[in-house]
């Protein structure tokens, strides 16, 4: 795996293997062909989920339950059809085939420059099955990175990662160019088993991410509410929903920090918006 720009330290990664782990490579060939349909084929990318990002994040469905590769919002599916989109991808098409996993759903999912999915669970609406997302990195750059339990993650193109998206966690792509990835959300079977039998995370494109002190708290807090007080009030909420991809905070204080600066305004409408969204972000419970 290439060591990424990210304050590249050696650090323990036993812990969060059950969050992240990497898989198989796939051959420099096979990813050179995924990358030329992905950038020559896929068109009309989606946006969904937009409480869920700052803007910049898209997707297109592959395998899904309507063969429509504009519907994008996931659900349960346990016999998955190609897409219009899959049956013009054929070396995309036979990788997922030579795999033989229980497919729920598959994506394309484009991450734009200075784009962001906020602190999040996944799979919190859908029914307490064995399930596991799967990622394929197809083209990425060293400033997008996945944060969970307290680390930064590059996922590296040509890997198969698997992600446990019920730990909470965000995504971010700092400078760009785009990053896509190929997801696979998957019921646990024997193929999942033999796929995932030698799930590790290597030291290196992981680093351990600083721990916010109080005065660096006080002073984002206080920057966020000099750019509030301007009128710039999504930027300020915006400031404080980044702190996440910079210090290792305790889940869910960014959307306390965005209450505050809101209950500090005397905008008590607000603050109980931004809890309501925390809920939703972390339960999946809409207030």
């Amino acid at each position: 795996m290439i060591t990424t720009d990210l304050h590249d330290t050696a650090t323990p990664t036993a812990a969060l293997t059950d969050q992240v782990a990497c898989l198989d490579l796939i051959t420099d060939t096979r990813l050179e062909r995924l990358r030329h349909e992905v950038l020559t084929v896929p068109a009309d990318w989606q946006i969904s989920y937009e409480e869920y990002q700052s803007g910049g994040w898209a997707t297109l469905s592959l395998l899904n339950g309507s063969g429509d590769p504009a519907d994008v919002t996931i659900t349960d599916c346990q016999r998955p059809m190609a897409t219009s989109l899959l049956e013009r991808m054929p070396a995309t098409r036979a990788l997922l085939d030579e795999l033989g996993l229980s497919y729920m759903w598959v994506r394309l999912a484009r991450l734009d420059g200075n784009a962001f999915l906020w602190e999040h669970r996944d799979y919190t609406e859908l029914d307490a099955v064995e399930r596991y997302r799967l990622h394929l990195p197809i083209l990425t750059n060293s400033s997008a990175y996945l944060v969970t339990g307290g680390m930064a993650v590059h996922m590296t193109a040509g890997l198969w990662w698997r992600l446990t998206p019920t730990y909470a966690h965000g995504v971010c792509n700092l400078r760009g160019p785009q990053r896509i990835h190929l997801i696979a959300d998957c019921y646990d079977d024997e193929a999942m088993r033999r796929l995932t039998a030698g799930a590790h995370l290597p030291e290196t494109g992981v680093r351990v991410l600083p721990a916010a002190t109080d005065d660096d708290l006080f002073q984002h807090a206080r920057t966020a509410a000099d750019l509030a007080a301007l009128g710039w009030v999504q930027a300020a909420e915006r400031s404080l929903l980044q702190l996440t991809y910079r210090y290792a905070l305790p889940e869910g204080d960014a959307y306390d920090m965005i209450s505050d600066l809101h209950a500090g305004r005397g905008d008590a409408a607000a603050a109980a918006a931004w809890q309501a969204k925390k809920t939703l972000m972390l339960t999946g419970v809409r207030a």
